[in-house]
């Protein structure tokens, strides 16, 4: 309840969190302080990412205001509720949204009036029913698709704050009428845009709307054909980044979804560079990030050039024989699948002599004993030893009992 009533202005523009040590950078928006710090010093960013404009100086300067403010809106929230008998919020304030969005086609004040619709929708699911009921997704996402076109700054920044609005709704089948509106190619072509060329909250508003139009079953196959290895850019961007640790998780997900639709997204995502950043990544990700990059490092490597770019790739044999038993089961079970696809359609000397040298062999040698039953990723595990005993078995430390159960000399 306290992040859905949160006003916009508390919570960094950055992670989307509620700031604690709110700090402003020269440009004049303010950030939580670590957050910002992690995005000059370890990313190496010279621009501000809500303006996304170059900066010169990275002096940060306490915003003292904004924390007595953040604080003392928190102490309202453990306040004891009042005992008023006035009209309920959501009713006071329907007249008032439904005037905004009514002249909004006409107003000059477009990002003005849309910061005061979202406010309104972020009191909670009564205003945002009242929103949807009334015509707002309709109004918000004419007024997106018309502002796009134009060039300036001020139009590009209107768009950016209908996501503000959009991305608050839930878009699920059972509102099949916002989900509609908004999944229609015009307002995608926005979004995705916005996804690739926006400010840092803009982008977490874009990949937020994306990923619950996914969970829907969404046809990708349009969205694909305008905007081609484009949209892959930025979603391995917001995986790369991993500044907000909630749009590289949901950019994952989406990139799955996509992938899983055709190959011929598969190939564009290889060519967009996927296996290169999600094996340079895998080794400093958690557990769910883990198993969501191998999963589309398997899905990826079903075809000849995922396998190639994986193979290519100097840390890719090392990375996945290092995830084999040290992450966690399903992690293990998709790097064993990984390995055989590779050992079964691209078995170079090469490859087979860095399984060997980073341990890879050891584990699947491990694996036999593991597995109780014949599963499937012990069979995946026994076609690779016996397909390749005869390179493995010149060397040491191939198992010398291993040679009678898999029936070699």
């Amino acid at each position: 309840m306290e992040k859905m009533n949160c006003p916009p202005d508390f919570r960094c523009p950055i992670s989307m969190e509620i700031m604690k040590d709110p700090v402003t950078i020269i440009t004049g928006v303010s950030y939580e302080r670590k957050n910002i710090e992690k995005w000059f010093f370890v990313y190496n960013k010279k621009t501000c990412p809500t303006t996304m404009q170059c900066v010169e100086s990275f002096d940060m300067t306490p915003n003292h205001t904004l924390k007595r403010l953040i604080l003392a809106w928190k102490e309202t929230l453990v306040a004891p509720p009042s005992t008023s008998s006035s009209m309920p919020q959501p009713l006071i304030k329907h007249d008032e949204m439904v005037s905004l969005f009514t002249a909004l086609e006409s107003s000059p004040f477009k990002v003005s009036s849309m910061k005061k619709i979202r406010a309104i929708v972020e009191l909670g699911d009564e205003t945002k029913s009242d929103f949807i009921r009334s015509g707002g997704v309709e109004a918000v996402v004419g007024m997106l698709i018309n502002q796009f076109d134009n060039s300036d700054f001020v139009s590009f920044q209107a768009c950016e704050e209908a996501l503000g609005i959009l991305h608050l709704l839930p878009l699920s089948k059972q509102d099949e009428k916002s989900f509609q509106l908004i999944s229609k190619p015009d307002p995608m072509r926005s979004i995705a845009i916005i996804l690739q060329r926006g400010s840092a909250e803009a982008r977490f508003y874009a990949i937020t709307i994306f990923r619950k139009i996914a969970k829907t079953g969404f046809n990708w196959n349009p969205l694909l054909e305008d905007q081609g290895i484009d949209l892959f850019k930025s979603l391995l961007e917001l995986v790369y980044d991993g500044i907000c640790n909630k749009a590289s998780s949901y950019a994952l997900e989406i990139l799955f979804e996509i992938l899983s639709s055709s190959k011929k997204s598969q190939l564009k995502a290889i060519e967009a560079g996927a296996i290169c950043i999600l094996i340079e990544l895998l080794p400093d990700s958690n557990r769910s990030k883990s198993e969501k990059m191998l999963l589309l490092i398997k899905l990826l490597c079903e075809s000849p050039e995922g396998r190639m770019a994986m193979v290519d790739h100097s840390l890719g044999i090392p990375v996945i024989s290092k995830t084999l038993l040290q992450v966690s089961n399903l992690a293990t079970k998709l790097g064993v699948k990984i390995l055989w696809q590779v050992c079964n359609f691209h078995p170079t000397e090469r490859v087979l002599e860095e399984m060997l040298m980073y341990g890879a062999l050891k584990k699947l040698v491990t694996l036999l004993h593991l597995e109780g039953r014949l599963s499937s990723t012990k069979k995946k595990v026994l076609e690779m030893l016996k397909m390749h005993c005869n390179s493995w078995r010149r060397h040491q430390c191939f198992p010398c009992d291993l040679k009678d159960y898999l029936g070699v000399k």
